[in-house]
């Protein structure tokens, strides 16, 4: 008995010992120049008040505080973890992550999730833009030109669930067709006059199903299914339209999904089917993602974006503008691949004088040999500026006829001389 006794007071005492010395201890294992101390530097600087709000001011606090779970996450993703389990087994066992903690309890992996999914969505961008400027206050940005490409991530969807705008648009136009149809049939049987507009496709619908809804409980038609039993006229017309009505309600869901592109996923609806890259055997086909946009400077990533646009051209100028929305200054220069030449974009850089190093579509072209040789291409021609008027290689001019006006995706209306 008394060996127990004497057993328990030296491991309280050895415990007791252990919880004081740790957090003490934990300094001198990392190094000075551990890149963890620099990320925890960096990071404290920063304004965590979007992230705090995300928090509720009643019920019990935290269970670590939120500034030390962003800088956790952080340096877990500069480590390459990104599992929320992994991270959980990382603050047990690795000295870095402890030391982060600073004696707080370790999180576990539904605390990580439910932080970089739910507190952390609002805060994020905001933060990644404050580390941006503090970049540039460091002088660690040159800021005299930003990078801009693009890449695409396949979204996590199922990729056999697609709709296309065409094909809705013929299905919905055979529809309207039966439509027609069957009001004539209904405005003869019922001595009525309805009539179902394009534009007021789903009011006419709704006021005709009413019709003839109050029409079967005047007559007291009653509603029988199955085989070998006759439906009534009433009963026919009045399923016919409702099913009419269900599939228009669902053609226009479809339309408003779209949103300007020509098609969508139904289980992710914001992602578009694009050409992802060849897998490793060479498979092109069409998936579900989305158009990611990324500005960088002097080897820093100091903007980026998502668009659900497969198209570099429609993503460049709301980049640029989100970008110096963020940032607080723009650019005086930017520099782009092919994908986002356009008149449009040439036209807002210089109405924002930033000046474009962006490199023509047809670069690779014009420097074939048979290209050059080409006498029917106008770049072979030579041009008058006064007389506006091209010279072709038998000497005979070509004089502009009209003037006709384009539109494009995004209203942008440019003027194409036709000669």
């Amino acid at each position: 008995m008394t060996s127990k006794i004497k057993y328990q007071k030296d491991y309280t005492e050895f415990n007791e010992t252990y919880q004081l010395v740790l957090p003490l201890s934990l300094e001198g294992l990392v190094p000075d120049d551990d890149s963890v101390r620099l990320l925890s530097h960096e990071l404290e600087e920063l304004d965590y008040t979007l992230l705090y709000k995300a928090y509720s001011s009643k019920g019990r606090n935290p269970a670590v505080d939120p500034k030390t779970m962003f800088k956790i996450l952080t340096y877990a993703y500069s480590q390459n973890i990104y599992s929320s389990r992994k991270i959980e087994k990382a603050c047990l066992r690795d000295i870095n992550f402890m030391w982060l903690l600073a004696g707080q309890k370790a999180p576990d992996h539904s605390t990580i999730a439910r932080f970089r999914t739910g507190f952390l969505l609002e805060a994020c961008e905001d933060l990644f833009y404050q580390m941006v400027c503090r970049l540039k206050d460091a002088g660690e940005l040159s800021v005299e030109t930003v990078f801009i490409d693009g890449t695409k991530f396949e979204a996590c969807a199922n990729k056999y669930t697609f709709v296309w705008k065409k094909s809705v648009g013929k299905w919905e136009e055979k529809m309207f067709q039966k439509i027609q149809e069957a009001v004539m049939l209904l405005n003869h049987e019922y001595m009525q006059s309805f009539s179902v507009k394009i534009d007021s496709r789903i009011q006419d619908l709704q006021t005709i199903t009413r019709y003839l809804e109050n029409k079967c409980q005047q007559d007291g038609t009653v509603f029988v299914y199955g085989r070998g039993k006759r439906k009534s006229k009433n009963q026919k017309y009045f399923e016919l339209f409702r099913k009419f009505q269900e599939r228009q309600v669902t053609y226009d869901w479809h339309t408003a999904s779209f949103q300007g592109r020509n098609n969508y996923c139904k289980t992710d609806p914001d992602a578009t089917f694009m050409h992802m890259k060849d897998d490793h055997m060479r498979n092109a086909q069409l998936k579900p993602g989305y158009n990611i946009q990324i500005g960088v400077d002097s080897e820093y990533i100091v903007a980026t974006d998502v668009f659900s646009d497969r198209n570099d051209v429609w993503t460049l100028i709301p980049f640029l503008k989100t970008m110096d929305e963020k940032l607080g200054f723009r650019y005086p220069s930017v520099t782009a691949d092919s994908g986002y030449e356009s008149e449009e974009g040439y036209t807002y850089l210089r109405e924002t004088r930033q000046t474009p190093y962006i490199k023509p579509q047809t670069y690779e072209k014009w420097k074939r040999r048979s290209f050059k040789q080409d006498i029917s291409k106008r770049e072979n021609m030579a041009y008058d500026a006064e007389t506006d008027v091209y010279i072709c290689y038998a000497q005979k001019k070509l004089s502009p006829v009209f003037v006709k006006k384009q539109k494009s995706k995004s209203g942008y209306e440019s003027e194409v001389t036709v000669y």
